[in-house]
C-alpha cells in the first residue's frame, strides 16, 4: 500500500500493480481496494492497475466537509502519479463519479463502466427527496447499522424483512465500516436515482470512449439507464453482460474491459 495526497491535502491509500497502460478502479457504494483485488489481478496481466480506498474508506482520509469535487480531486491525484493520463474503470455509483471526473476534466483517456445504478423510469420508486439529509443525519448520530439498513432498503430497494435478517450476518460489519461514506455515493448520484431521464446535455463534455455495461438479469431499472446513458452520444456504446446482475464476477468483467482498455474492442 502506498498513498497519494488529494489537492486538500487527504490522504488516498492506493496499490498498483502489473505494467502497461494505467487504469484506475473506482468502487461503489461500501466497496474498498480489497473489494476489486482480483479484478485487478486479471487486468493487471496487461495493464497497470490502481485499485484504492475511496476517501474517508479503508486506509484513506477524509475532510470535514465533502464535496463531490473533492473526490474527482482524489482520482486526478491519482492519474498524476500514474503518469498523467489513465484509464479508469467504474462500478455502480464509482462509474458516476468516474462519469463526473471525465466531465470535470480528468486526464482520463477510456472510460468503462459497470451498471451506473440510475433510475429513469416507473419500474421501482425513485429515492425520496431527502434521501441523503436523512442518511447523513444517521451517520452524524453514529447510527451506522440504521444508515446501512436505510440505504438497503430504500436505494437498493430491499425489503425490510430481508434487511432486518442481513444485520445479524457476518459481513454487516464491514458494511457499517463504510456507512459514513453513504452520504457521499448520494451526492455523487445527485437526482439520476429520480425516475426521470438522464439530462441530455450533463456529460456532452465527455468526448473519450466511453463503454457503458450491464447485466440484463438484475432490476430492470438499471438496465434500463444504462441504455439511455448509452443513447446520448455517439462516444457512448452500451455492452450487456447476458445472464449477470449488479454482482458481476471479474472473470465476467476481465476479458471485456482488457479488450476495451487495450485495443478498443469489447464483444
Amino acid at each position: 500500500m502506498d498513498k497519494v495526497f488529494s489537492a486538500d491535502g487527504t490522504a488516498i491509500a492506493y496499490e498498483r500493480q502489473g505494467s502497461g497502460p494505467a487504469v484506475v478502479l473506482v468502487g461503489g457504494a461500501f466497496m474498498t481496494r480489497g473489494d476489486s483485488a482480483a479484478l485487478a489481478g486479471l487486468l493487471a496481466k496487461h495493464c497497470t492497475v490502481i485499485t484504492y480506498d475511496r476517501r474517508g474508506r479503508g486506509d484513506s482520509g477524509d475532510s470535514p466537509e465533502y464535496d463531490v469535487q473533492r473526490e474527482v480531486e482524489d482520482l486526478d491525484a491519482l492519474i498524476e502519479r500514474a503518469g498523467g493520463e489513465a484509464m479508469v474503470f467504474g462500478m455502480s455509483s464509482g462509474a458516476v463519479l468516474a462519469l463526473e471526473a471525465v466531465a470535470r476534466g480528468s486526464a482520463v483517456s477510456r472510460l468503462a463502466m459497470y451498471e451506473p445504478p440510475f433510475i429513469t423510469d416507473s419500474s421501482r420508486p425513485p429515492l425520496p427527496a431527502d434521501y441523503v439529509a436523512h442518511l447523513t443525519d444517521l451517520v452524524t448520530q453514529g447510527a451506522y447499522g440504521d444508515a446501512v439498513a436505510y440505504f438497503m432498503t430504500a436505494a437498493v430497494s430491499m425489503p425490510a424483512e430481508a434487511v432486518a435478517g442481513m444485520r445479524q450476518a457476518p459481513f454487516w460489519a464491514g458494511m457499517e465500516a463504510t456507512a459514513r461514506t453513504l452520504p457521499y455515493d448520494g451526492q455523487v448520484m445527485g437526482d439520476t436515482m429520480s425516475g426521470r431521464p438522464l439530462p441530455a446535455d450533463r456529460w456532452r463534455s465527455v468526448t473519450v470512449p466511453v463503454l457503458v455495461g450491464s447485466g440484463d438479469a438484475g432490476a430492470p431499472h438499471v438496465l434500463t439507464g444504462a441504455r439511455e446513458l448509452a443513447a446520448l452520444a455517439d462516444n457512448f456504446t452500451l455492452h450487456i453482460f447476458p445472464g449477470q446482475e449488479h454482482s458481476i464476477g471479474p472473470e465476467q468483467l476481465a476479458p471485456v474491459l482488457t479488450g476495451f482498455f487495450t485495443t478498443g474492442e469489447h464483444a
